[in-house]
């Protein structure tokens, strides 16, 4: 599944127009499908689209700590760096949770649809930030065990309000971006456990940033934070953050890796580990 998105999307890529915005303006693939970072969604929009134009991302990500190995797929697509759609379908593997604890299933999974829409603003030529407003519909699709560890429900919506900048030469004469996310979730482990729980039901504002630096038009480096709402008793839920190189050789493709420190999951302290992700893009 990881290839077939990517594979069968080629011969778009080929024939797209990349668009005429700044290389690596477009981000990445978050692990949930939106234009950003890893962890985290960034204000721009996915693809080098600019007025009316079409944009968008095809991606496969896999992020493998002592204990889990989260694989995500996705597609999305823009219009006019004003709108962006997304799907993304993430499967966790818990097969050494599974195995020590007896549970009937080794994986969570989950799809997650999601929309974008760029307020007002730009990433580079205004005078304010670009700001963006988003939804996620999240599925959880196979809840026995979320339900058992206190999860209230398999499904749910967020929004977050996410505002990026691209400051040139601020970084001792590198060029500088960073962002700033405000969500308002009660997914657990973003989803993958269900939404809500037996601590608390109701929905939290949670913050979330990245900052960027470009060492050159192709490279990029940084670091993220995404905080968690730790909704469920039997287990906390750690805060998540990483460090990231990003290289775009071109329009069409980019490939990140980070060191990724999940904290506690379902039970399991000190998950760490390797992130890394391919993106195709037009």
């Amino acid at each position: 599944m990881l290839w077939v998105i990517l594979m069968t999307s080629l011969p778009l890529l080929v024939c797209a127009d990349p668009g005429s915005r700044l290389l690596a303006t477009g981000g990445a693939s978050t692990i949930e499908g939106a234009a950003g970072g890893g962890i985290i969604p960034w204000a721009v929009m996915a693809g080098y689209g600019t007025r009316e134009q079409w944009g968008g991302d095809v991606f496969a990500t896999r992020v493998d700590t002592r204990d889990y190995r989260l694989d995500a797929t996705g597609v999305s697509v823009s219009y006019a760096n004003r709108v962006e759609l997304s799907f993304a379908r993430q499967r966790l593997n818990i097969d050494a949770l599974a195995k020590a604890a007896g549970l009937p299933e080794s994986s969570l999974n989950q799809d997650i649809f999601s929309a974008k829409f760029r307020l007002f603003g730009d990433l580079v030529y205004d005078r304010l930030p670009q700001v963006a407003l988003g939804l996620q519909h999240k599925r959880q699709t196979n809840f026995f065990i979320p339900d058992a560890v206190g999860a209230r429900r398999d499904a749910d919506t967020e929004a977050y309000l996410a505002a990026s900048r691209l400051y040139l030469g601020a970084a001792l004469g590198y060029n500088l971006l960073a962002t700033g996310t405000l969500r308002y979730s009660r997914a657990n482990e973003t989803g993958l456990l269900g939404f809500g729980g037996d601590r608390r039901n109701s929905h939290s504002v949670l913050k979330e940033g990245s900052l960027a630096v470009f060492l050159n038009p192709r490279w990029i480096v940084g670091m993220e934070y995404r905080q968690k709402p730790d909704n469920l008793s039997f287990s906390g839920e750690s805060d998540w953050k990483d460090v990231f190189v990003g290289y775009f050789p071109s329009k069409r493709v980019a490939m990140i890796a980070a060191w990724s420190d999940l904290g506690e999951i379902a039970t399991l302290d000190d998950q760490s580990g390797l992130y890394l992700s391919l993106q195709l893009s037009y």
